[in-house]
């Protein structure tokens, strides 16, 4: 067995500590995975995986060691053990959990999205999100509702940002993904008549009267300055939360939330109401 890496000066620590930085993850390809959580999702959907490094004295019991042989032998990964003091250089957390993998970036396009399956269906719009966390918990959110892929449009962070990975919990891996431009969004959507969704404190129709349950891309923009007029002037329809108190707004993720768990609701009793009719 191969002694644990300690010096700081290796190569491969070296390299890990880089990848935090989009630059270098953009000139090389890959990206940083860190955490249990995190790399159990990337595992169990095969994701290429080229280095896991872990320590030992972070780990809180047999499942940790159990996952690292499983990405040597699912991901095709090279196991790196470490000493605690070069994992800690390594990990972006303060408390780490001794667990953190190397991957190439996936090439995701437009193909990737599959809208022939059960059901209509459902679709994410992100255009132009900013902070890594709000994106990851939009990915989260998909994931959790089922959705059939997500559009990352006008990117202004980077999906592969080890906060992005870190807020989605590893649904990045898990939950079909692509970036491209607002034009091919909107061609690609009208190709397929797909209606289009975007919430509006002007709007007049309460995102609960609004009909959910045929094939649905919802579209959400920016934190700071919301969706641009080349969407807003394009949506099919647009819908408002109902805001009982001062705030005039939700975050960007929880109006998500608020309005695709809608959608899946009304899916719901629309699928229970046609067993009964059938």
């Amino acid at each position: 067995m191969r002694e644990p890496l300690t010096s700081l000066q290796n190569p491969r620590a070296k390299r890990a500590v880089r990848l935090r930085d989009r630059r270098s993850r953009d000139r090389e390809g890959c990206f940083i995975i860190e955490g249990f959580r995190e790399l159990r999702r990337a595992v169990q959907s095969r994701l290429p995986l080229e280095e896991v490094f872990f320590c030992r004295q972070f780990f809180l019991g047999e499942n940790e060691p159990r996952l690292v042989a499983d990405a040597v032998e699912n991901c095709a990964a090279t196991a790196v053990e470490t000493g605690e003091g070069v994992f800690r250089k390594i990990s972006y957390r303060d408390r780490p959990d001794g667990l953190l993998a190397i991957a190439a970036k996936p090439n995701w396009s437009l193909e990737r999205l599959e809208v022939a399956g059960n059901g209509p269906p459902m679709i994410l719009v992100a255009q132009a999100i900013e902070k890594p966390g709000n994106l990851g918990t939009l990915l989260r959110t998909c994931d959790a509702a089922g959705v059939t892929g997500v559009m990352v449009v006008d990117s202004c962070t980077d999906i592969f940002n080890p906060n992005v990975v870190r807020a989605s919990v590893g649904s990045l891996f898990t939950v079909p993904i692509i970036e491209t431009t607002s034009e091919e969004a909107m061609r690609w959507l009208v190709e397929r008549k797909i209606m289009t969704v975007a919430t509006s404190p002007d709007a007049k129709i309460d995102y609960s009267a609004a009909d959910l349950t045929g094939p649905l891309a919802l579209v959400v923009g920016s934190e700071q300055y919301g969706l641009d007029e080349g969407w807003l002037s394009k949506t099919d329809t647009l819908v408002r939360i109902p805001m009982a108190g001062s705030a005039d707004s939700l975050n960007v993720a929880v109006a998500n939330a608020v309005v695709l768990f809608e959608a899946v609701r009304q899916r719901r009793i629309s699928a229970h109401r046609e067993g009964l009719d059938s």
